[in-house]
């Protein structure tokens, strides 16, 4: 079974309808249902599902779980269950770029509060919100395990190390430069 992602827009840039979305999704839901019979065999396919849905819709919405739910004979309820346990799951839309900062107790002595008010108010957004042009979400953590580059801020899978207020619009920057570029 293929592990790979595939992405929600389309070659020439534009986003892919939901009908396309939930065309992709479908595909899924056979790969993964194909030679599991039984029940006991596809409980287990249920979580790379949603991540693998996850990753074509950018978040879990209704229509996808409500599907997923049918697929795998089990109620909306017991699905969106799952998705609302892991941290991982989301169903609001996400920005292209996640944007964390650790509140640990080394980074939050060292200012990682006062780097998360900067960052709220470069995005104009709170945290567990997405900006208006879906290019940046906002989360915290409670410990990344730098506690020696403290304050540390993760967009993506980049660590930045020793953070400023002062210096957040120049660490968002190469994001925004890299959209504007179409990568």
């Amino acid at each position: 079974m293929s592990q790979t992602t595939p992405c929600s827009c389309s070659c020439d840039g534009s986003q892919a309808s939901e009908e396309t979305l939930l065309a992709r999704l479908d595909d899924v839901i056979s790969e993964y249902r194909e030679g599991n019979a039984t029940s006991a065999t596809t409980q287990g396919n249920l979580i790379p599902v949603l991540q693998i849905t996850q990753g074509i819709f950018g978040y879990l919405p209704e229509a996808a779980l409500r599907k997923i739910a049918s697929a795998f004979d089990k109620s909306y309820t017991e699905v969106a269950g799952v998705v609302s346990f892991y941290s991982f799951f989301t169903t609001v839309p996400r920005g292209k770029h996640t944007v964390r900062v650790c509140l640990g107790t080394a980074c939050y002595v060292r200012g990682g509060k006062e780097v998360l008010s900067a960052l709220k108010q470069t995005l104009d957004i709170d945290v567990g919100e997405t900006s208006g042009d879906r290019l940046f979400s906002l989360d915290v953590g409670r410990c990344f395990g730098a506690c020696g580059l403290a304050p540390v801020v993760m967009i993506d899978d980049d660590v930045h190390q020793r953070v400023k207020p002062a210096n957040i619009a120049k660490i968002l920057d190469p994001y925004r430069v890299t959209e504007k570029k179409g990568a």
